[in-house]
């Protein structure tokens, strides 16, 4: 048998049962990152500010469709579909989703424990 897993969004565990935080990590049993599916509905005000300066991890965000606002420090980034954007770990970072909501993938790991191989 392949050593493959694949998983469509409405087949993940959802965090709170409210669809808005995918578990994609655990459904797809990856164990080398961290990687959840993040659905939030235009309005949307309590993604937490946050930051990972205590577990080390930096993340990235992709965003898949809708649009959202990355507020980091004083500056801001617009996001939208097919954009990819770091944050480091000790930065506080918050999203805000655009007037049509927003869908994003936000991977995260420790830097340094990648080597890159190309």
């Amino acid at each position: 048998m392949a050593d493959v897993t694949v998983k469509h969004l409405d087949d993940l565990e959802s965090h709170g049962g409210n669809g808005r935080f995918l578990f994609a990590r655990k459904g797809l049993g990856v164990t080398s990152f961290g990687m959840n599916v993040e659905r939030f509905p235009a309005g949307y005000a309590d993604y937490p500010d946050h930051d990972h300066s205590k577990d080390g991890q930096e993340e990235v965000y992709f965003v898949v469709e809708g649009s959202v606002t990355l507020s980091a420090g004083e500056e801001s980034f617009e996001l939208t579909p097919g954009t990819f954007a770091r944050v480091g770990p000790e930065q506080k970072r918050k999203l805000v989703p655009g007037a049509d909501g927003v869908t994003l993938v936000a991977i995260g790991g420790v830097p340094g424990t990648f080597e890159a191989q190309v």
